[in-house]
């Protein structure tokens, strides 16, 4: 997800209900590791120690391990999130038996490298988007998932989240008629983090944030199953000093004559909504990093309806849920994200760097 910027939603009133898992538990709880020590990894820690307290989710996973490159920063880690174990070098996780999750938040241009390795030692990985820096990574790294039979997982949290079904179903029911146009977008001010501006690291706006608004006009859109195929794209971006993207607007014609826009930077502040125009109404998402609530608008512009999302710990639970409840069930993906919609999503990342002639020095 985007570094933790993001104000997780907040818990929902009586007529969201509570949290739930929509996942079957394996029969004994999982360890997981954490690979890296950086902002993301210390709100997957907090996820993990809130998951083993929870009497829903504690059925499903617990925090094991965090490795780093120093010992050091590793043992301050693990005490600071009460992590049993701490490794001051990635062999020494790959080394124990004990391990069964790997979750990679480490820069994008390291995943398929560390996802492999991960798999190839016997574990199962749950890979930070973006995925990889590119489809061809993604498709190895997917290939290798397979030939090991370890699951192989992306955590775009959002597909994973309650508030994609809850979307669906108003668009699917007819709440706004038929869906006309889609826009989202996403932003924060992040060129003071090194990662994120560097293109050694894959940096830029697109691979960071730009990928949830792009996934948010997929689901909304159906394309993970809904029919539609993308017949044109018009793109164009703005580049940082370094040469990364800094911001950038990407339109996507689909074959039905659906219109979606998709807006991220790392210059600015936005205010992160996703909209769904329909010929009756329109829905708009407040938030398409972590959707706190969805409010329906008439054709008149009347809100008929404001729907908060249920209760969270963090967020993160989902995914780790749906990896924990794959596992048991000896598949190498899980069904929010399977294989083809993140190879499909990589292949669209790619389409767009390309018409901006933008490529990483790894590739």
């Amino acid at each position: 997800m985007a570094e933790s910027t993001t104000t997780p939603a907040p818990a929902a009133s009586s007529t969201a209900g509570t949290a739930t898992a929509p996942y079957a538990p394996p029969e004994r709880p999982i360890n997981v590791a954490i690979l890296g020590a950086g902002r993301i990894a210390q709100k997957m820690a907090t996820t993990l120690t809130l998951m083993a307290q929870d009497p829903t989710y504690r059925a499903y996973a617990k925090p094991y391990a965090v490795a780093s490159r120093d010992q050091a920063r590793a043992d301050e880690f693990a005490q600071q999130y009460g992590i049993p174990v701490a490794y001051g070098s990635y062999a020494q996780m790959l080394d124990d038996p004990e391990v069964d999750l790997v979750y990679i938040a480490t820069p994008h241009s390291l995943h398929a490298e560390q996802a492999i390795a991960c798999m190839e030692a016997g574990k199962h990985v749950l890979v930070e988007k973006a995925f990889t820096v590119n489809a061809e990574q993604a498709q190895h790294v997917i290939d290798v998932s397979r030939q090991t039979g370890r699951l192989c997982a992306e955590a775009i949290w959002t597909r994973y989240m309650p508030s994609r079904a809850m979307i669906r179903r108003l668009v699917e029911d007819g709440t706004i008629g038929d869906v006309c146009a889609i826009s989202a977008n996403l932003s924060y001010p992040t060129t003071h983090k090194q990662r994120i501006v560097d293109p050694k690291l894959a940096g830029g706006a697109l691979l960071d944030v730009g990928v949830y608004p792009l996934n948010f006009i997929d689901m909304a859109i159906g394309g993970d199953g809904g029919g539609r195929s993308i017949a044109r794209m018009e793109t164009a971006m703005i580049p940082y000093k370094t040469g990364v993207d800094a911001q950038s607007t990407t339109t996507l014609f689909y074959d039905d004559g659906v219109m979606a826009v998709s807006t991220c930077s790392l210059l600015a502040v936005s205010d992160r909504d996703g909209a769904i125009w329909g010929t009756d109404g329109y829905l708009m998402c407040r938030n398409v990093n972590n959707v706190e609530r969805i409010d329906v608008y008439d054709k008149d512009h009347a809100l008929t309806r404001s729907i908060p999302v249920p209760a969270q710990l963090t967020g993160y639970e989902y995914e780790v849920a749906a990896c924990a409840s794959a596992i048991a069930a000896g598949s190498p993906e899980c069904p929010d994200m399977p294989h083809a919609d993140t190879l499909r999503m990589m292949r669209l990342l790619d389409q767009i760097r390309e018409r901006w002639g933008l490529r990483y020095p790894c590739e």
